[in-house]
């Protein structure tokens, strides 16, 4: 059956984003209809789910080159539903790995292509700018540096801003003696990610004793994965990301957009990042940008602390915990998160990513009319 919107998220930042354009198309077109992949918030919006990104999320190159034949018969199920539902538009949030391989086939099937949140080729293999120049109808950022990026390869883009501004607080908490600190972990929300992070994360526990962690449930996840891993002083969290960092001291957070999303709200953090050593020595090779975390990308400077593979055990965190108790250094990233809250804009990125995604719709029942 037609829709009008087809969505492809891969990922738990996928789905949330991808759930509040969904959200905005609707203010603007009430009886829009859509068909997707993604998660648990894009389906509470309305529509047709058709997989769901658990199965679809997978993390580093070898762990991608371990899972080709899913991926790849991910991608073989997807462009078969694309052919029999033909969506006016399009909408890739994210995810290029497989989003790039969907695009170039829906281009060659004259369907309108609408890329949301632009993929982060500027990290590595800028020469892919050609080919999304080649396969998108409008391609959306929401990083502010990306436009002149884009701009120096001969490509114009929509900078819509950071849908993050939308729903995020600002709340930063007062300085607490190290010893009794409330920490949150937010350790990824892919199963290989958590399995690496966490429990490094979690080897500086014995080191606080007085402290109290609380470990952030990605969505896709079940509660079992992380039952291993709880005592008295280590719980689960059952509240949103969001909730749990205003009820925290310090975040320790796995390199992605919870990083952001930490710094929106004013909660001093460290980032954290460990995968395989074969994935980790080929990003290594291939990656050109100096940080791993959104927070020092967009300040451009090294605002928190990125403790990386073999330098995240319990000797660094101890260290870097105590560092984020100082009033002095709290200070100072607090005011360096407000320079970043300002050089993102003001919010509304989702009802401008919303419009310029109804132009595009517009475009298509223009040319079907012609076309009849």
């Amino acid at each position: 059956m037609p829709c009008d919107y087809y969505l492809i998220a891969g990922e738990a930042s996928g789905d949330l984003h991808g759930s509040r354009l969904m959200h905005s198309i609707l203010k603007k077109q009430p009886q829009a209809t859509f068909r997707f992949w993604g998660g648990d918030k894009m389906k509470a919006v309305g529509g047709e789910m058709v997989t769901h990104y658990r199965s679809m999320s997978f993390m580093g190159f070898w762990e991608v080159f371990q899972n080709i034949t899913t991926i790849l018969s991910l991608i073989k199920k997807c462009k078969q539903d694309i052919l029999v539902t033909k969506p006016s538009v399009l909408i890739l949030v994210d995810y290029p790995g497989f989003n790039m391989r969907i695009a170039a086939f829906a281009k060659k099937h004259n369907i309108r292509i609408v890329w949301y949140i632009a993929p982060q080729v500027w990290a590595w293999k800028a020469h892919r700018v050609k080919t999304l120049k080649r396969i998108t109808d409008r391609l959306m950022a929401i990083l502010p540096f990306e436009k002149d990026f884009f701009a120096k390869h001969n490509m114009t883009i929509d900078y819509v801003g950071h849908p993050l501004l939308d729903h995020l607080e600002w709340q930063p908490a007062e300085v607490t003696p190290a010893d009794t600190m409330k920490i949150a972990l937010l350790p990824g929300s892919r199963k290989q990610e958590i399995k690496s992070i966490l429990p490094e994360m979690l080897s500086v526990v014995d080191r606080f004793p007085n402290a109290q962690f609380t470990i952030s449930q990605a969505p896709s996840q079940p509660a079992e994965l992380y039952a291993p891993y709880l005592t008295n002083r280590v719980q689960l969290a059952t509240v949103p990301n969001a909730e749990l960092l205003k009820d925290s001291d310090i975040a320790l957070v796995a390199s992605g957009t919870a990083t952001l999303e930490t710094a929106l709200i004013g909660i001093p953090q460290a980032v954290c990042y460990k995968t395989s050593t074969v994935s980790y020595h080929l990003a290594k090779h291939f990656i050109k940008v100096p940080y791993i975390s959104l927070v020092n990308l967009i300040a451009n400077r090294e605002v928190v602390r990125e403790i990386i593979q073999d330098d995240l055990n319990s000797d660094t965190l101890e260290h870097v915990i105590k560092q984020l108790s100082k009033g002095s250094v709290r200070k100072k990233i607090l005011s360096d998160y407000e320079y970043i809250r300002a050089k993102l804009g003001d919010g509304g990125a989702s009802d401008r990513a919303a419009h310029i995604v109804l132009e595009e719709y517009n475009k298509t029942n223009a040319q079907t009319n012609k076309a009849n």
